[in-house]
């Protein structure tokens, strides 16, 4: 089922959508090796150090990008997130730069704290699907669709698992956030 905003889009771009929309999982060929990637990441960010982060952020998409067959994309982690009225900006995919940019901030806006691992992974990998969508699908655009969310979800469980860390956040009760 499109989402609310599909029926003001031009036929052509109709189609994009729906091409995206169609894919919803990505498989890893060798989840293992992202494993250690995964965790260092996790560990670089707890340390708060953005060249950390941005080496380890790095690592982890050079790994992804061989595995899915996409050409390199040059991470950019910078400290807190830009706002407006509107919200917070967690990442941005700017396919114009040579090599292609994704930019990820790794601390809040209002109160300049480090951001969750599990949210700054999927900001990191949800910019990667939209350099997926332009390298590895073809598209002319790159669409947030129930297939895009579904593969950035299917992508941080993947990852998340083989570093043996729980795909959903639990509460101090156990129960799922």
């Amino acid at each position: 089922m499109p989402f609310a905003y599909f029926s003001r889009l031009t036929r052509a771009q109709q189609r994009i959508y729906l091409a995206s929309d169609a894919v919803t999982t990505l498989r890893l060929s060798d989840t293992g090796a992202l494993a250690p990637l995964v965790s260092n990441l996790a560990d670089m960010l707890a340390t708060g150090k953005r060249p950390a982060v941005e080496r380890a952020s790095q690592a982890l998409l050079d790994a992804l990008c061989r595995q899915l067959a996409l050409p390199p994309v040059a991470v950019r982690v910078l400290a807190a997130r830009p706002s407006n009225d509107y919200g917070e900006l967690h990442g941005l995919y700017e396919s114009t730069c040579s090599p292609p940019r994704l930019t990820v901030w790794m601390r809040t806006a209002a109160r300049g704290q480090v951001v969750a691992f599990r949210s700054f992974l999927r900001t990191l990998l949800h910019e990667l699907l939209h350099h997926h969508d332009f390298e590895g699908l073809r598209l002319a655009e790159s669409f947030h669709t129930q297939g895009f969310f579904q593969r950035e979800a299917d992508l941080a469980r993947q990852l998340l698992t083989a570093a043996g860390l729980p795909p959903v956040a639990r509460s101090r009760r156990g129960e799922a956030r």
